[in-house]
């Protein structure tokens, strides 16, 4: 079939009613046009955010995502979270002094008491930001394209595994989630693979999809949010079983007591194997390589690179 050529004619709808005919014809095409219900669906943003097209836009809050993953060979993602409030160690230190200083000058302030007592818990806790991008730093030298780093999007923890993967050079993927305050990803993610959405359902979707294993540093409610759902759901076998690492078992067993639930019969025996503790980064990550090994699971792509994977 012939590409059509330019009409010689003009169709009837090309041009407005002649001011011949009508005088006052422009004026009230004008109108008609400036009204918000002339825009197209998909140009109608005050439309698209109405109640009835939510649907629509949990659609197109997955697709978007799934669009980028694919078109950059996503296909297996080791998911960390962790505290946006832990702090690089010489930061964490850096504060630590600062606090100290305030309550030395000021002693029997309650303010100044408990923000010194709060230095002193994330200087203590900043070890796990070494250890969350040691992590990363292991999952990108591993050397498969198909396997990336996927957190958050935000700072701390997140920025942490991000961080790792970036020192060695690999890609890693941020899900950032918009909020009233406005937040910035961190800048250790790869550019093109940082993606916001509106939706945390469909964000945690995002996170659990690919997922190959499951990392937590020490973290807050966000982080326990993800952990107990990804947990959920492996209990529940709505998802396949996969690898729950929870990085300082001291920190982890004062958050909650798995111990305590399953005794008092909130949890079966056989759900306290659905995670497993590590104090270190390269702990973790042989206890993942194990436990794929062990289930026959793909961890890595059937070809491609193997060097510095174990």
């Amino acid at each position: 079939m012939k590409a059509l050529s330019p009409r010689r004619v003009p169709l009837p709808w090309e041009h407005e009613k002649s001011r011949d005919e009508d005088a006052q014809a422009g004026q009230r095409i004008g109108a008609i046009m400036r009204d918000a219900s002339y825009l197209q669906a998909d140009c109608d943003t005050t439309f698209l955010r109405e109640d009835i097209t939510r649907g629509v836009r949990l659609q197109l809050d997955y697709l978007k995502a799934e669009q980028v993953l694919r078109a950059h060979g996503i296909d297996r993602t080791i998911v960390v979270f962790g505290s946006t409030r832990l702090r690089e160690p010489t930061t964490a230190r850096s504060e630590l002094e600062s606090a100290r200083g305030k309550a030395l000058a000021c002693p029997g302030d309650a303010v100044l008491g408990r923000a010194l007592r709060i230095a002193e818990h994330r200087a203590e806790l900043s070890r796990y930001y070494d250890i969350g991008r040691q992590l990363g730093r292991l999952v990108g030298k591993a050397g498969d394209p198909g396997l990336a780093v996927l957190t958050g999007g935000g700072p701390g923890g997140m920025e942490a595994a991000n961080r790792g993967a970036f020192d060695a050079g690999a890609k890693s993927v941020g899900l950032n989630i918009s909020l009233p305050r406005e937040q910035y990803p961190n800048p250790y993610l790869t550019p093109g693979l940082c993606m916001s959405f509106h939706y945390f359902a469909m964000r945690k979707l995002h996170f659990m999809k690919r997922a190959v294993a499951l990392v937590a540093l020490p973290g807050g409610f966000g982080t326990l949010d993800e952990l107990f759902c990804a947990l959920t759901l492996i209990q529940t076998r709505k998802t396949a079983a996969i690898p729950v690492v929870l990085i300082g078992q001291a920190y982890w067993r004062k958050v909650f007591d798995a111990d305590f639930l399953a005794e008092s019969g909130g949890i079966d025996e056989e759900d306290r194997e659905l995670f497993w503790y590590a104090e270190s980064a390269q702990e973790a990550w042989d206890g993942i390589l194990a436990w794929h090994r062990r289930n026959g699971a793909a961890l890595f792509a059937q070809a491609g690179p193997k060097e510095n994977r174990s």
